[in-house]
């Protein structure tokens, strides 16, 4: 039984806060110095590190969640088709502007030259036509189509650069899409057994049949982790019904703005960001915005303003939560950097756009639990004396609905089940509390209730607290109850 104490619910950061785990992470102490500057998810990247090292980090991850008193959620994240370069002899070649340069699929693996470079995509032939614009270095480099034979694209530098081995390929506009889920990642999901993650992205999803596909993988397993779809593809944010689909198939989405702003450029990022955050918290999904937040951080051990900026922002549209890759992965100041994103996040929920919420007031309730979980939202946020909402919960459902309510009071998810508590972590302002509701009797239950609340400093006296919970205890998706109590 693991839970997290605090002496101010006022001062809670609701944002969460990922972070990648790396060479600069992964040791057991660094893991607990992470969880006390405040990660509440850590990333495994599965393209990056063997599976045994991913189940190590795991297991201290556990530990060190255990010794914090902190629920925390594990999120493995797949690889994916990142289509790439082969390699260069001499390991990397200075290209100019205006030279010829071929992407050839005949090339042997790690023979390219000044003049062209193996492609490990074969359907690269049969995905461009002339003047397409191949991005290539996450953009810093761009060539333009020229002629395309069965195995060879001719194209010509348009922006030159250095361009070291093993680089990834984009096709501005999107388009170079192959199957979301490689053998790489089938034999990484085999592994999964031994990390029990309690999230799973995937990368690179082109379809809602990704999602599905990924889920049932997952099960034969015997594993049920939220899915993560990973939002980079340019033709997915170019049509609304397939996002729909993709978004309503999984748990979540990622906002992975590496890939995603090559495809479509970084000044149309910005629009399909706030757009991305909105559309997932309208369709009860979490939402992570991910990628450079906190770049500079790598090796300087303070955030530029325009990072602060960028952090801020991302908590003002509603997200969930935000990432953090390279900087807590091989940067030299993860503590520092997990500091100053929540630093941020916490300035910027401050502001009354992230304490009020109109949201769904145009649309019917779908169920009895959806409207005593967004009613009890919308009273507690316009009661003076409301300290938060305690929601007695077996999968989370309530909560997760609350939380797509923006507000600036905690929800404590008590909660008798660990995976329905690491899960939660994820969600933006709730805060996952053990708490095995069905073993009081129904008399005693408010009661105990606000005694476990007062122990753990959550409450004090003259508080109020809104409680829900099912009249079946013990019974999924069967909230049906909400109960105004003060704290005597």
């Amino acid at each position: 039984m693991i839970n997290e104490r605090i002496q101010d619910p006022n001062s809670l950061r609701r944002t969460k806060i990922v972070a990648t785990v790396g060479p600069s992470s992964q040791s057991q102490d660094m893991i607990g110095r992470l969880l006390g500057a405040g990660v509440d998810v850590f990333r495994l990247n599965f393209s990056h590190g063997a599976q045994a090292d991913h189940a190590q980090v795991a297991q201290h991850i556990r530990r060190q969640a255990g010794h914090h008193g902190r629920y925390v959620g594990i999120l493995a994240d797949l690889q994916g088709p990142k289509i790439r370069i082969g390699g260069f002899a001499d390991g990397a070649v200075m290209l100019q502007a205006g030279d010829p340069f071929q992407l050839s699929l005949t090339i042997a693996a790690d023979a390219g030259d000044q003049r062209g470079v193996a492609v490990e995509y074969k359907a690269l032939p049969d995905s461009v036509d002339q003047d397409d614009i191949l991005l290539l270095d996450d953009g810093k480099l761009r060539l333009r189509v020229d002629d395309v034979s069965e195995t060879t694209v001719d194209c010509t530098v348009v922006v030159g650069g250095r361009l070291s081995s093993r680089k990834g390929v984009n096709k501005l506009g999107g388009g170079l899409a192959a199957p979301a889920l490689t053998e790489k990642d089938l034999d990484d999901i085999r592994a999964m057994p031994g990390i029990e993650p309690d999230f799973v992205a995937v990368s690179f999803v082109s379809s809602a049949e990704d999602i599905v596909y990924a889920r049932q993988l997952l099960a034969d397993q015997g594993l049920n982790p939220a899915i993560i779809a990973k939002i980079e593809r340019a033709e997915v944010v170019a049509d609304t019904a397939l996002l729909n689909s993709i978004i309503d198939a999984s748990d979540g989405v990622m906002v992975a703005r590496g890939d995603l702003g090559v495809e479509v450029g970084d000044a149309q990022l910005i629009g399909i960001q706030k757009n991305l955050i909105s559309t997932t918290r309208k369709r009860d999904r979490m939402v992570i915005t991910a990628t450079q937040m906190m770049e500079s951080m790598i090796s300087n051990s303070v955030p530029t303003r325009a990072e602060v900026f960028d952090v801020a922002n991302a908590v003002l549209d509603g997200t969930d939560a935000v990432m953090l890759s390279a900087e807590t992965a091989v940067g030299d100041f993860p503590v520092e950097v997990v500091t100053a994103m929540a630093d941020a996040a916490v300035g910027a929920e401050q502001h009354p756009v992230a304490r009020t919420s109109k949201y769904r007031l145009d649309r019917e309730f779908s169920s009895a639990q959806e409207m005593i979980a967004l009613s009890a939202m919308y009273g507690a946020n316009h009661f003076p004396s409301m300290r938060g909402l305690a929601c007695l919960t077996e999968q989370g459902t309530t909560p997760t609905m609350m939380s797509r309510l923006s507000s600036g009071l905690p929800i404590f998810a008590l909660s008798r089940r660990s995976d329905t508590l690491q899960r939660l972590a994820l969600c933006r302002g709730v805060i996952p509390l053990f708490f095995d509701f069905t073993a009081f009797a129904a008399q005693d239950l408010e009661a105990r209730t606000i005694e476990f609340l007062v122990d753990g400093g959550y409450l004090s006296r003259g508080d109020y607290i809104l409680l829900t919970m099912g009249s079946a205890q013990g019974e999924s998706g069967k909230t049906d109850l909400m109960k105004i109590l003060p704290v005597e």
